[in-house]
């Protein structure tokens, strides 16, 4: 799968279907974020189409409507993310020393844990 970025309707869509973790239909996240902003139905419908289409939900048809889930967690996607900055970056080095930097000693610490964790596995 493609990592790009989400477009900005996109984006919300995906952190509504990731927040809720339930299979949802177009008219459960349009009622939602009608509440917040206003947005036409046929927008939401349109954005979900267009995220199935990029395989970033799933969908199953559920008598008239389809019911939708992600392909994938919030967190599956970041790794992709950073795995392709990774493979397209230049020098892995160089890059992964920016990345470091930007790290908060908390994330560092969790960093750690994890490479720690990953060498006993």
């Amino acid at each position: 799968m493609e990592q790009r970025a989400f477009g900005d309707l996109e984006a919300v869509v995906m952190d509504w279907v990731w927040d809720h973790q339930e299979p949802a239909t177009v008219r459960d996240v349009f009622e939602d974020l009608s509440q917040q902003r206003p947005i036409a139905y046929t927008t939401v419908l349109s954005t979900m189409d267009n995220l199935y289409r990029k395989r970033w939900l799933k969908r199953q048809r559920n008598g008239k409507a389809y019911v939708y889930r992600a392909a994938m967690t919030r967190e599956e996607r970041s790794a992709r993310l950073m795995k392709a900055a990774f493979d397209s970056g230049g020098d892995t080095n160089t890059v992964l020393a920016f990345f470091l930097e930007q790290m908060s000693a908390e994330q560092s610490a969790q960093l750690k844990a994890a490479l720690r964790k990953g060498r006993r596995s």
